[in-house]
């Protein structure tokens, strides 16, 4: 690492900033990687890490990594931590675990949904692919309409009314009110569907995770309409709601 030979600089201070910044670019760090990056003996690094966990700017986590702590992670700090993505990851894969089918995490853009990351269901020999990186609209989709139903009716209308008011306006084929309809049924039960309304063949179906970071996210589970049977439909509520409560109380403080 260069140095920075600033007259006066305190080193213990500067190392230790140092951490911190690599924490939050990192997401984590090994003893070994913090001495690497401050070139500095081991045990120099340890102790600057243990300091850091006793002040609340870290945590050990699995395999003795070092983790952003609580006074890093709070609202104001500033901080550079890991991607939504990688935060998501763990419970995505958790939920692919329990229920076998595709599955995706998106968030909510406008009236549009973002599909960030998703799992396969590839020992399935009829199945629904990954559709990481596409868009679609909110309003016809299970996540979209998931992360609708927990923003304020007047909310909604704004986004709406902005987006129709734009080029493709004319081409998003939305009926305002029954989607407040379907809306208020998602909130009764949390879990929201979609029966081929964004693609044909399709059945999905999804809970909000919540705000993280600014972020509306949700978890979906997808698979074609011709394996989809209603005694499907409380085996998946039940684990997206589980995942999603479980992903809340971790992520969100």
């Amino acid at each position: 690492m260069l140095r920075n030979e600033t007259p006066d600089r305190v080193e213990s201070v500067h190392r230790a900033l140092v951490l911190l910044k690599l924490l939050g670019e990192k997401g984590s760090l090994s003893v070994t990687e913090a001495a690497k990056a401050l070139d500095v003996n081991p045990s120099t690094a340890q102790r600057l890490l243990v300091t850091l966990v006793g002040d609340g700017f870290a945590t050990q986590g699995e395999r003795k990594r070092y983790e952003p702590g609580p006074e890093l992670l709070r609202p104001g700090a500033a901080r550079e931590i890991p991607p939504l993505r990688a935060r998501l990851r763990p419970h995505l894969e958790r939920l692919f675990e329990r229920v076998g089918e595709t599955v995706h995490v998106a968030t909510l853009v406008g009236t549009e949904i973002h599909h960030l990351d998703g799992v396969e269901a590839n020992l399935q020999p009829l199945r629904f692919g990954l559709r990481i990186g596409v868009r679609l609209p909110a309003h016809q989709t299970s996540a979209g309409k998931a992360m609708l139903a927990t923003l304020p009716r007047e909310d909604v209308d704004a986004r709406y009314q902005v987006a129709m008011r734009g080029a493709r306006g004319a081409d998003m084929n939305v009926d305002l009110e029954d989607l407040h309809r379907q809306l208020e049924k998602v909130r009764r039960q949390r879990v929201a569907t979609n029966f081929e309304e964004s693609e044909a063949g399709v059945a999905a179906f999804a809970v909000s995770i919540g705000a993280i970071d600014g972020e509306r996210a949700a978890f979906s589970i997808a698979m074609p309409i011709a394996r989809f049977t209603k005694a499907d439909l409380p085996k998946f509520a039940g684990a997206l709601l589980r995942t999603a409560d479980e992903t809340a109380e971790a992520l969100l403080l």
